[in-house]
């Protein structure tokens, strides 16, 4: 499922440095639905995070992602590096979101 998320992003990358456009909904389509198994499954175990929050954290995650690269592959160096600045933020609300599940699921560890 994790590895997934890499192959298919890597799929995605490729497809748009080739211009595939077919090749890059299919792509993005597959990661999205990669998605929502991630969402499931650390909605599963653990009790203090939704699949709607993951869900939503992911998606945002792969907008982002997917603008990047293609800002990167078009040369839109700018843009892509205000998207990264972006991604880094989004990165450490997900890590928060992930720290504070955990601490809530296992306080008397803390």
């Amino acid at each position: 499922m994790f590895t997934n998320h890499l192959v298919i992003a890597a799929k995605f990358v490729k497809a748009a440095k080739a211009q595939d456009k077919n090749a890059m909904s299919e792509a993005e389509k597959k990661w999205y639905a990669n998605a929502d198994e991630i969402a499931v499954f650390l909605a599963d175990i653990n009790p203090y995070w939704t699949e709607k929050m993951w869900k939503e954290m992911m998606y945002e995650h792969l907008a982002l992602t997917k603008d990047e690269a293609v800002d990167r592959i078009n040369k839109f160096y700018a843009a892509d590096i205000l998207i990264y600045d972006k991604i880094q933020t989004e990165a450490l609300n997900m890590a928060d979101m992930m720290s504070e599940g955990i601490i809530q699921q296992f306080p008397d560890s803390f």
